[in-house]
C-alpha cells in the first residue's frame, strides 16, 4: 500500500498516513480503500490486539482536498446525486471500517487533525495529542457539512454542547482546548507520542485478546442499546469469556502471584 504504512509488532499494529507532502490528506479512492482494507487486514488478524493510528510528518491528517471542490473534481465531481453516491462508496466506508474494527484503537494525533481528519481521530477509541496538534470540525467554513460522520462521531466525544459549538464555528482548537473538552485524554511532547501511544497500547495489549475484542463491541453497543438488552449480550460474552484459554491462563497467573 502506498498511502497506509502497515507496521507490527507482536499485537500492536501501528497504521501511519504517509503522505506527509499532501499533510495526509483523504482525497481519492485509492486512499479511502487502503484505508479501509488495512482495518479489514486487522480486522481478520487475530493476533492483533489493538492499533495505532498516526500521520507522517507535520499532520496527522489535513481533511480533504479544497482544490478538487474549488474545481469539481474527485469527491465533488458530478451532479448532486452522484456525488452523494460518491460519498457513500467512498468515504463514508471509513468510519464504519473503524467502527466494525474488534479491536481498540488508539489515535496518536501528532499535528493538525482539520476536518475529515478530526473525524479520523474521532473514529478512535482513544486519543492522544502532540503538543502541537490542532483540530477543527471545519466543513461549514468551506460551506459544507461533516459528510463522513463528524455528526455522529464528535457528539459523543465531547458531548453534544462542544460539539454544536465547533461545528457551528469551525473554529480550529490547540491541543490544550482538545484535552480540555475531552477530545483527547492527554497531550504530550511532540517527540515522546509515538512512545506514549506505544506504552499504552502495550498495556491494552498485554490483556487476553478475546476479552478485549468482546469488551469493544461491547462499548460500541452500549452506545444505543438498551440496559436490559446490553445486559443479555454481557452475560453471553461472558460465557464466551469463562471457556477461553485466556482466561485460564490469566487467572493461572494471577493466583500465581497471589
Amino acid at each position: 500500500m502506498d498511502f497506509v504504512k502497515y507496521e507490527q509488532s507482536g499485537g500492536v499494529v501501528t497504521l501511519t498516513l504517509n503522505k506527509p507532502e499532501e499533510r495526509n490528506a483523504l482525497s481519492t479512492p485509492a486512499q479511502w480503500a487502503e484505508v479501509v482494507a488495512a482495518c479489514e487486514r486487522v480486522r481478520a488478524d487475530m493476533s492483533v490486539k489493538v492499533v495505532i493510528l498516526t500521520g507522517a510528518g507535520s499532520a496527522f491528517c489535513a481533511g480533504g482536498n479544497v482544490k478538487d471542490m474549488r474545481d469539481k473534481t474527485g469527491i465533488a465531481s458530478g451532479s448532486a446525486r452522484e456525488i452523494a453516491d460518491g460519498y457513500r462508496a467512498g468515504i463514508q466506508r471509513i468510519p464504519l471500517a473503524f467502527y466494525n474494527l474488534d479491536v481498540p484503537s488508539i489515535a496518536a494525533v501528532n499535528g493538525a487533525a482539520i476536518g475529515a481528519g478530526c473525524d479520523l481521530a474521532c473514529m478512535c477509541d482513544i486519543r492522544i495529542a502532540s503538543s502541537t496538534a490542532k483540530f477543527a470540525e471545519s466543513f461549514v467554513k468551506l460551506g459544507i457539512i461533516p459528510g463522513d460522520g463528524g455528526a455522529w462521531l464528535l457528539p459523543r466525544v465531547v458531548g453534544m454542547s462542544k460539539a454544536a459549538e465547533l461545528t457551528f464555528t469551525g473554529d480550529t482548537i490547540d491541543a490544550a482546548a482538545a484535552l480540555a473538552c475531552g477530545l483527547v485524554s492527554r497531550v504530550v511532547a511532540p517527540d515522546q507520542l509515538l512512545a506514549e501511544a506505544g506504552a499504552l497500547a502495550a498495556r491494552i495489549a498485554a490483556n487476553p485478546g478475546p476479552a478485549l475484542r468482546m469488551a469493544k463491541r461491547l462499548l460500541r453497543e452500549g452506545q444505543h442499546m438498551r440496559l436490559d438488552s446490553l445486559l443479555e449480550m454481557s452475560a453471553a460474552f461472558q460465557a464466551i469469556a469463562h471457556h477461553t484459554p485466556e482466561h485460564d491462563a490469566a487467572l493461572a497467573a494471577f493466583l500465581d502471584r497471589k
